[in-house]
């Protein structure tokens, strides 16, 4: 953002709030969710819930090659199959045989672009068309039939002919770099941004010294210990119960509408409109509840085959991918090749950090260029004393599933592989981790260069932090753990040992200068207010956090705050939910508009009075004078307003963005047992202590905090995509990969550190994302510290405990 826009549009200050959380009467208490007892009771409330008479049901024609071009597609057996209503093929040149083209067969126009739900312009190279000449994985999509059923449709997708030229793949991330590598992307309407070379199959890539290369290397010489490191991580699924699910139709006055599960409404209403290439003003897209997202649905895969459908035959469509198809066909977690190089002084100064990393976008390049940034952005800050930090980053295409956004958005990368080295830089100075970490993390009134260096896909934003608790975290780390009694000690049962870990942890809250929320209010004449808000709940309870915020700047029990989100049509716009920005961001503009809300009853109240709104008050329900002599309930000021005096709506509308995003931080610790003899890691305990600044739902929060360690653990410790020779996921479903269950789980115990951040709501920042990061590294250095084998590859399996367990016997 510029000065000159600063200036003339500075961000608006909310009320100034009392610090003393005791008088929080809505917010910083558990509440009983707004959308609760409608989700126990199994009331109709997702994608897959809702149906229309005269529905079709969609199927995507996969691909079984990982690279070839398409050159002829047969589809005439599929047109006579029973109930086949549609069928989509890709434009020309792709040779055709049908007897019903025009008909039943239509060819889809050839528009370039990006599938990331992010703000325009993205930042993802527009590489995608709907359906194209040439496939890039094993599953990408050939063509779309549609049918009266599912079955239908499956069946006739099966009769579906196909002729391809089969092309070299290339499956490695570093070797489709080498020259003479297949290149995945030669399309001419290619777009890429930001240092793209797509002749070397290179998405996008960066590079940060700060202050320059010559100070870096002059600060590693000053160094006299240094650690360096080689990490490998791979592909993670986000999991979640509900399948990626749209539906489409057309209302009375032909407008798409498209129900679906999505993180990102409005950004998913402009990349459909301009695939299908129809005015953004005919599509309308409702996000009803969402069984989890983890970053898997800010990506708009299905919306637009959907649309297509029900454009060209007037019906209404339906499609849920199969869970095997999400695996495939949806996003995946980026997997990264990580080098670290990290140096100190004697007086246990971190002095010099250079990161090197290699993302494996597969065959797109969604979210390439901001998940990368992120992987340096959201873990380089937080050791700050340094002298020197570089980062280089390139993203790189393989004909292998497509990463995308997941919760941590490459974070989760990065702060593997800095907290090992860490904990092994630590060991090589004979200095304690913790005591490192103390050191070196960044405090209150503190900044770092790399905020201002490296944004999510752009330069950053310069930030002072004014709340920062990570000793507090790690505090309770060590008390909760045992930490000073455990380290080191290598308890010992037979071949069975013991040992104990931990890893410092920061994130953000919101993309600074870029993410923005908007909220409206209204009064009804029974005192309650409808909120609309464009911010999306995926399960994690923001509607319920903004009814809280809402409540305690009226002064009114959160069920008097009908929330509606998510609808295109309905709600104000907002960019979504990613980059841990809702309550953030959002929350923020509630407030906002809350405030502007009181000030409005406010004045109705003076003039029903005859006397200045400064001279009332508002307390639960109503509003008083300051004197005591006068009171008016809202029912009654605004049955006046809407009836007898001025005749208006009481309402509030209100916007929010930031250029700040203070960081969440975080400690874990955690306890493992491994066994010698088979390379098995039983996980014995695990605290989780996390700085989110004022909780506005401390049990949400807790839930978040937990349910990303889950998330966490099961990425470290089980999650892993098996392949064959040509490229094909042999492990699809939940029978075959194995996440970690109930019962897989250590007994965990998370805190929330009593902490304020000013430019919050409230006093709240981010939670939701910082969590899922800890297990990786914590769990990697307590096994250090019973067996002394650095794991430097994800998931540590027993295979490979035992493998490094066996290397260092030898």
């Amino acid at each position: 953002m510029s000065d000159e826009f600063r200036k003339e549009f500075p961000p608006e200050k909310s009320e100034a709030i009392d610090l003393d959380k005791s008088k929080f009467k809505q917010v910083n208490h558990s509440v009983t969710k707004v959308d609760g007892i409608g989700l126990a009771t199994g009331k109709p409330a997702y994608v897959d819930d809702f149906t229309l008479p005269n529905m079709l049901y969609a199927k995507v024609h996969p691909s079984p090659h990982a690279h070839a071009r398409i050159l002829s597609i047969d589809t005439t057996k599929a047109e006579s199959m029973p109930g086949v209503r549609c069928i989509l093929v890709p434009p020309d040149p792709v040779g055709l045989t049908s007897e019903k083209e025009g008909e039943i067969v239509h060819r889809v126009n050839r528009v370039i672009h990006t599938t990331a739900g992010q703000g325009f312009p993205e930042p993802s190279p527009y590489d995608c068309v709907f359906l194209d000449h040439k496939v890039r994985l094993v599953g990408d999509k050939v063509c779309v039939i549609a049918a009266e059923s599912e079955m239908e449709a499956a069946n006739a997708s099966r009769k579906i002919k196909v002729e391809y030229e089969v092309l070299d793949a290339v499956f490695c991330p570093e070797a489709t770099m080498e020259p003479g590598a297949p290149k995945i992307h030669d399309q001419e309407d290619y777009k890429g941004f930001l240092g793209d070379n797509v002749d070397k199959n290179i998405a996008c890539e960066m590079l940060a010294e700060l202050p320059d290369a010559a100070t870096i290397e002059e600060a590693f010489n000053e160094c006299d210990f240094e650690v360096t490191g080689r990490f490998d991580l791979g592909y993670a699924q986000h999991c979640a119960i509900e399948p990626h699910s749209s539906i489409s139709y057309l209302d009375m006055n032909e407008r798409l509408i498209i129900r679906t599960a999505t993180q990102v409404p409005w950004h998913c209403r402009r990349i459909t409109a301009q695939v299908l290439e129809i005015p953004e003003r005919r599509v309308r897209v409702i996000k009803p509840r969402m069984g989890g997202g983890f970053g898997s649905k800010q990506e708009v895969i299905l919306e637009y085959i959907v649309g297509a459908v029900t454009l060209r035959t007037g019906r209404p469509c339906r499609l849920v991918m199969t869970r095997s198809e999400v695996f495939v066909f949806s996003r995946t977690r980026h997997p990264f090749i990580v080098k670290y190089r990290v140096g100190a002084k004697k007086d246990g100064t971190i002095h010099a950090i250079d990161m090197d990393a290699i993302e494996n976008t597969g065959a797109f390049g969604s979210h390439s260029l901001t998940v990368l940034s992120c992987a340096g952005s959201k873990t380089l800050p937080l050791y700050n004393k340094t002298k020197g930090v570089r980062f280089h980053g390139r993203s790189v295409y393989t004909n292998m599933p497509t990463g995308g956004a997941y919760r941590g958005y490459g974070g989760t990368q990065g702060a593997f592989a800095l907290e090992v080295l860490i904990d092994e830089l630590a060991e090589k100075m004979g200095m304690d981790a913790i005591e490192l970490r103390r050191k070196n993390h960044i405090k209150e009134g503190e900044g770092s260069p790399v905020f201002a260096a490296l944004g999510e896909g752009k330069e950053g934003s310069p930030q002072i932090l004014r709340s920062v608790k990570l000793d507090e975290c790690i505090d309770v780390g060590i008390e909760k753990s045992g930490w000073n009694e455990k380290r080191g000690k290598k308890f010992r049962d037979g071949a069975k040992v013991k040992g104990i870990g931990m890893c410092a942890l920061m994130q953000g809250s919101g993309i600074p200068d870029m993410d923005m929320g908007s909220a409206f209010i209204k009064m009804n004449e029974d005192g309650s207010f409808n909120l609309l808000v464009g911010a999306t709940d995926l399960g994690t309870g923001s509607d319920t956090v903004f009814a809280q915020i809402a409540a305690e700047v009226l002064c009114v029990p959160h069920d008097m705050i009908i929330v509606t989100s998510s609808d295109t049509d309905m709600t104000p716009f907002d960019v979504g939910a990613y980059a841990s920005s809702t309550t953030y961001i959002t929350g923020n503009a509630v407030k906002r508009t809350a405030e502007r809300m009181r000030v409005e009853i406010l004045n109705i109240a003076a003039e029903m009075l005859t006397c200045e709104p400064q001279d009332l008050a508002t307390e639960e329900g109503k509003v008083v004078s300051i004197d005591g002599k006068h009171e008016l309930s809202y029912e009654n000021i605004c049955i006046r307003s809407l009836y007898s005096q001025n005749h208006r709506q009481p309402m509030a509308h209100g916007s929010n963005f930031s250029s700040e995003s203070p960081p969440p931080f975080a400690a874990h610790f955690v306890e493992v047992e491994v066994d010698e003899e088979t390379g098995v890691v039983k996980l014995l305990n695990y605290i989780a202590c996390c700085d989110c600044g004022t909780a506005i739902h401390p049990r949400l929060a807790e839930g978040q905090v937990e349910g990303a360690v889950a998330n966490g653990i099961s990425y470290a410790m089980t999650e892993e995509y098996a392949w064959d020779e040509s490229g094909r996921m042999l492990n699809g479903s939940f029978s075959d990969y194995k996440i970690c269950s109930t019962r897989d789980m250590p007994p965990l115990e998370s805190y929330l550190a009593d902490s304020y951040e000013p430019t919050g709501p409230f006093g709240a920042k981010s939670v939701s994302e910082i969590n899922i990061n800890g297990a990786a590294p914590a769990i990697a250095n307590a096994i250090y510290d019973a067996v002394g084998v650095r794991m430097h590859a994800i998931p540590f399996t027993p295979e490979k405990v035992l493998a490094a367990i066996r290397a260092k016997n030898a």
